[in-house]
């Protein structure tokens, strides 16, 4: 097992170098989550405030044609008083009661546009709400993030020193194989168990390749899966 050692160690390096590189290629992913759910929460904000914006603009549209067609029924009226025929009276009057007909559908649609302003205004207060507390919780998750980010860069950094350093521990054929297995296999480092076999594929080993791992001082491959094995001294 002591040739194998220094590959037992450099494997564990490895690991956490897997697993930091997996956390530095998540995180940005999960700081784009929340951000996409924090878009989703301000859309629907958004959303809401146009809605309530027509409403408004369609009340105040309202008001206007409603204003000007009164001012238009006064101005007829004031005409209607200076008409010498009574057919001429009476053609002015039905105008009158025909403009008066648009101003009373006008107050109605007014009303009943009025009538939805509440719900909608207490749709955007609970929309605004819930934007500025997830605003906060977002960015105080995502700065969390980002120290986390660079704590893991700085951990890959020292662990990628510490890997040069134990490579230069291993001998170049034990190394190069390990490298080349470590791609396609892993871990590439593992025991032959008592029953004699291989804890990386499960295959039983013949007679011979035990006994050259219990020899120790040579690199012994499984036949199967070609992981390096190694067999633990307490056994």
């Amino acid at each position: 097992m002591n040739a194998i050692q220094p590959l037992i160690e450099l494997q564990e390096i490895d690991d956490q170098i897997r697993e930091l590189e997996r956390e530095e290629k998540d995180i940005p992913r999960r700081q784009a989550q929340e951000r996409a759910r924090l878009a989703g929460v301000n859309a629907s904000l958004a959303s809401a405030k146009e809605e309530l914006d027509a409403l408004r603009a369609r009340i105040k549209q309202a008001e206007d044609d409603i204003a000007e067609r009164r001012e238009k029924v006064r101005q007829m009226k004031i005409k209607q008083t200076s008409l010498k025929t009574n057919r001429e009276y009476e053609a002015c009057s039905m105008q009158i009661t025909g403009i008066e007909q648009e101003i009373e559908s006008l107050i109605a649609r007014q009303i009943a546009a009025n009538d939805g302003v509440p719900a909608l205004e207490a749709r955007v207060a609970e929309a605004q709400k819930k934007s500025d507390a997830d605003q906060g919780g977002v960015d105080d998750f995502c700065g969390e993030l980002a120290e986390r980010l660079s704590s893991v860069k700085e951990e890959l950094e020292s662990l990628r020193a510490r890997r040069k350093e134990a490579t230069s521990a291993i001998a170049p054929n034990f190394l190069a194989y390990y490298e080349r297995i470590r791609t396609k296999r892993w871990p590439a480092v593992v025991q032959l168990n008592q029953e004699c076999v291989c804890e990386g594929c499960h295959l039983v080993q013949p007679p011979s390749v035990q006994q050259m791992v219990q020899r120790g001082g040579t690199l012994v491959a499984c036949t199967m899966c070609g992981r390096v094995l190694y067999r633990d001294s307490e056994f």
